[in-house]
């Protein structure tokens, strides 16, 4: 009975496992800003508001639905099942729902990875180096359609291990014939399916390596082999993910976004990390453990890892965006070297005391992978996702746990002005832009918003320059129209128009000002509401980032 007892007092421990699924929680609410950061970004909005109109009418769009300057352009929800997905969320719990999914997401994707991690390291080195690549890649924790790229990652980073490691059938189907039925999913949820099939091809590559470089012509027949199997299934992920809604066109779209200047150099998330960043230090760490582990491994005459590590070190460094995809990858390789690094400390040329550590070391995290690998219930996993839920749904959530877009960085008070005037064409940021198609639509079209591979080079940089108060900016305002101007208080922008006699401020509450033309504001009654303990609006990484930046500064996102 006592036995009984005591096992049963061991499967409700927490194990490593549990700590990898609740850390990026407790990651979010004790050093980030908890919900407020996976709501920073308003692209959430019109994804919700995407997915609605799909469920309403029973179909994708073919051309744009909220905006007034480019009516019925050409525009494709490459997202689109994604966007479903958010829909139905919102529909059943609103905000709260879709973060709740998203931090479940985030969750999984770094269970799923300690636990392909731990299968190349002992459990304790396994989870602290999963610790890292959380970190790294919180720079990009979102409430967006993204999130799936990252789960599926890992997905099929951890069916290539398998293959790579002789188990090559799931249920008798083989692994490299099921990842292009999972490529139908991924393609239409997110546009990043691409870094699968990048992924799988690294395999490819590396086994033809492999074949270049192996001194033992025996291997090499085995390696062609592998070679071709790889490639087969990155060629054949490819052709799946031509069933989309938009067929050829997303792929287009794609090489087209990817290759534009305009995204380089001004769309934040696009732009290399600054390494003066809180979560640089983590990329940094990352970078050289990956250095190392690639070294180490070609000189084993194994090249997956350093292909795979040269490929995604490279897109990291130039975009923020690929941060995280860098963390996941290099997570597993990492581990694995530091784990035989420290198995042999009894052979290190270093002082006596140095070694005497590293030796206990090893057998202190031998001792704790022989307890950890115990059976357990995961009720800590559990128990941690129901606290979460409860605080989320709670009547009056606290601060870190309001599933809110930020009332101090968004213009939620103006909104009740600005909703009483179906005439009114709105000019503001891109990210207010966001906000007003989440709030207003369909009553309220916007300007330009956050679609910026919608908008274009041409109308984006003219948008830019409307920012930045250069030569014509009143100009191109009154060509689209717009009556009304939206913005931060200390936008530039907002204290030229203060300056014009053609303009009129209607609204200040600190946090937003809205202005009115002369023409409008005509024979319509004055008021002002002043509130100056609002902020001026942080922009985002996602967001644009204007060309000049001595007159329009962008902030990252922590």
């Amino acid at each position: 009975m006592q036995a009984q007892r005591s096992q049963v007092a061991v499967k409700l421990l927490p194990s490593l496992t549990d700590f990898a699924f609740l850390m990026p929680i407790i990651f979010l609410f004790a050093r980030m800003e908890g919900v407020k950061t996976l709501l920073s970004d308003c692209d959430t909005g019109w994804h919700i508001r995407t997915g609605e109109w799909i469920l309403a009418n029973g179909a994708v769009p073919l051309h744009d639905i909220f905006s007034f300057s480019k009516p019925d352009g050409v525009w494709y929800a490459w997202e689109w099942l994604s966007e479903i997905v958010w829909a139905g969320l919102n529909a059943h719990g609103g905000l709260r729902t879709v973060v709740f999914f998203s931090m479940m997401l985030i969750c999984a994707t770094f269970t799923l990875l300690f636990r392909l991690v731990s299968r190349k390291a002992n459990p304790v080195i396994a989870i602290a180096v999963t610790m890292v690549a959380a970190a790294g890649s919180s720079i990009h924790w979102l409430a967006r359609p993204h999130l799936f790229t990252l789960f599926f990652l890992v997905v099929f980073y951890r069916a290539l291990e398998n293959v790579r490691d002789g188990r090559t059938h799931l249920s008798r189907v083989p692994y490299l014939a099921v990842l292009p039925v999972v490529t139908l999913l991924w393609v239409n949820l997110h546009g990043g399916f691409f870094v699968g099939i990048i992924l799988i091809g690294s395999y490819g590559v590396a086994e033809l390596l492999n074949i270049v470089f192996s001194p033992d012509a025996s291997q090499r027949g085995p390696a062609w082999i592998k070679a071709r199997r790889y490639l087969f299934s990155a060629g054949a992920c490819f052709v799946a993910s031509f069933v989309n809604p938009y067929s050829y066109h997303l792929h287009v779209h794609v090489v087209q976004y990817l290759r534009d200047p305009y995204q380089a150099t001004h769309i934040m998330e696009f732009l290399s990390l600054s390494f003066h960043h809180p979560v640089a230090i983590f990329f940094e760490s990352m970078l050289l453990l990956g250095a190392g582990a690639a070294i180490w491994n070609a000189s084993r005459r194994s090249n997956v890892e350093a292909v795979v590590l040269l490929v995604w070190a490279h897109a990291a460094l130039l975009a923020a965006r690929n941060i995280p995809i860098f963390m996941i990858v290099a997570a597993p390789p990492v581990a694995a070297a530091l784990n035989a690094w420290f198995e042999l400390s009894p052979a290190w040329n270093v002082a006596a005391w140095i070694k005497n550590a590293a030796q206990k070391f090893v057998r202190v995290i031998g001792e704790t992978a022989e307890i950890d690998s115990l059976p357990r219930w995961h009720a800590a996993s559990v128990l941690g996702a129901l606290v979460l839920a409860a605080l989320l749904y709670a009547p009056h959530p606290p601060k870190l746990f309001r599933s809110e877009f930020d009332p101090k960085s968004y213009p939620a008070g103006a909104l009740a002005m600005l909703s009483r005037d179906s005439a009114t064409r709105v000019f503001t940021n891109d990210e207010w832009g966001d906000y007003l198609i989440y709030r207003l639509y369909p009553r309220t079209k916007v300007f330009v918003d956050g679609r910026s591979d919608f908008y274009g080079d041409d109308f984006e940089e003219k948008y830019v320059d409307i920012l930045n108060v250069k030569y014509g900016w009143e100009k191109t305002l009154g060509q689209f129209g717009v009556n009304t101007i939206l913005l931060p208080p200390t936008a530039p922008l907002a204290g030229a128009l203060k300056e014009s006699s053609r303009w009129r401020v209607v609204y200040d509450d600190g946090i937003a000002v809205v202005f009115r033309s002369v023409q409008k504001t005509v024979g319509q009654p004055f008021s002002v509401t002043s509130n100056r303990d609002g902020p001026g609006r942080d922009r985002e990484v996602t967001k644009t980032q204007a060309s000049d930046r001595g007159i329009t500064e962008a902030k990252p996102k922590t």
